[in-house]
């Protein structure tokens, strides 16, 4: 007697598509190489964070170097939406947009999962400066410099970029103390107030109401 059972259909494997695999792949690049470091993440951990295959991944990316240069690009995109967005808050004020960015920062700097700059960060792991990564964290430093001096040019600055290094200073010694100092201690907020003072020390008196 021949056996009248069915074979049981096996599901069809789900196959994530192009856009969909890149964005999954990227939003855990983010996350992984900013909590833990890029050199401690290895492509498996990033496959098994995003919930796809090596396949996927190197169908979208065709090293770890790849994933580690699109990683920078968007830290460099979510730092420009910062930034514009203290300069949007007090239009055609630039000494405000810029107390603005660094009480902004401030905030930032004490949220839970705050691992300082990205960059910086990076520029830490790989010490070849000829390295791509090394680069594009020179550039992202290079860009912000220029954007400071305006600003400082627009506040009236007797030397724009003199305040320009200042507060690029402030800014990369905030980042490094968000790490070393102890949760909840008085640095961080008292840093929009050391930004005010540098600034107005710096700049012109502004004309009578």
């Amino acid at each position: 007697m021949e056996d009248d059972a069915q074979p049981v259909a096996k599901a069809p494997r789900k196959v994530t598509e192009g856009p969909q695999a890149q964005a999954q792949i990227l939003a855990a690049v983010d996350e992984l190489f900013y909590r833990d470091g890029v050199r401690a993440v290895s492509v498996d951990a990033v496959v098994k964070r995003a919930g796809l295959n090596k396949m996927a991944v190197y169908r979208q990316f065709k090293s770890k170097e790849a994933l580690l240069l699109h990683y920078l690009e968007r830290s460099d995109d979510t730092f420009w939406a910062y930034f514009d967005a203290a300069v949007a808050r007090h239009p055609g004020a630039p000494r405000e947009q810029l107390v603005q960015f660094f009480a902004d920062l401030a905030g930032r700097a004490v949220r839970p999962g705050f691992r300082g700059c990205p960059f910086v960060n990076v520029a830490a792991e790989i010490p070849d400066p000829a390295h791509p990564a090394r680069q594009r964290v020179a550039q992202a430093k290079a860009d912000l410099m220029a954007r400071l001096e305006a600003i400082a040019a627009e506040a009236g600055a007797a030397d724009p970029q003199a305040l320009a290094d200042g507060l690029a200073l402030l800014i990369e010694g905030a980042y490094a103390a968000s790490q070393t100092y102890a949760p909840g201690h008085r640095l961080m907020p008292a840093m929009p107030a050391v930004a005010r003072a540098m600034i107005e020390a710096a700049c012109r008196p502004l004309p009578s109401a």
